[in-house]
């Protein structure tokens, strides 16, 4: 992808330069979901997974006019840069006490939109039981099972369950001048480089959670 901005040498840096590549992906795959959610400004938010994509999905969110963005996840670091996304709380709970929590967190109601960014079926049911009747949930980890969990209670509290691959060049235009312009840091998830050669360990640092993303320098 050509840029039509001139970015200096002096931008190198993992959190400057790479957040433009970085788009075409997490970033991009959130907006996408949000939008398709109907995210309104002043709704309630809450992220299932603290990896790369839901902290993406708490950009968007935020992006998006989000008034209150509740961050399902244990890891303190990504929990810490959740915050600095602008996440406003945190449930480190799992199952049924993350549950518990969100409601607690939403007067008993629930999430309007909920981002499902793990994939699981454990995550999955977590992000239907935490949103609200006539809500939506956007499911943006690659499924690892071919049902839906508690489907007759989504069913009938006319929950809308969307999820796939997102358009990137349809809204490369719109948030390209954010990123360039700072207003959104998506490049803040990449924690370590590596290169060609050590690509296969990279996978291992992020399979063993010792890395939340790892860029390939060139």
């Amino acid at each position: 992808m050509r840029l039509k901005h001139n970015i200096s040498e002096d931008a190198a840096s993992i959190s400057e330069t790479l957040p433009v590549w970085f788009l075409q992906d997490r970033t991009i795959i959130r907006e996408h979901r949000h939008i398709a959610l109907n995210l309104k400004p002043g709704s309630i938010v809450a992220v299932v997974g603290d990896g790369a994509v839901g902290l993406c999905g708490v950009i968007a969110a935020r992006r998006l006019g989000a008034e209150q963005i509740i961050m399902l996840g244990h890891h303190r670091d990504r929990i810490a840069l959740a915050e600095g996304f602008g996440a406003t709380g945190v449930v480190k709970e799992r199952g049924d006490e993350a549950v518990e929590r969100v409601l607690e967190m939403t007067v008993g109601l629930g999430a309007h939109s909920v981002l499902e960014c793990v994939g699981l079926e454990q995550s999955t049911k977590t992000a239907l039981s935490i949103v609200r009747a006539g809500g939506a949930v956007g499911r943006v980890g690659v499924p690892q099972d071919t049902n839906i969990p508690v489907a007759d209670e989504t069913f009938y509290k006319n929950i809308t369950i969307s999820g796939g691959p997102a358009p990137v060049r349809a809204y490369i235009e719109e948030l390209l001048p954010d990123v360039l312009e700072g207003k959104i840091e998506p490049g803040r998830v990449f924690d370590q480089t590596t290169n060609l050669d050590g690509v296969p360990e990279g996978y291992r640092a992020m399979n063993n959670r010792e890395a939340l993303k790892v860029m390939i320098d060139f």
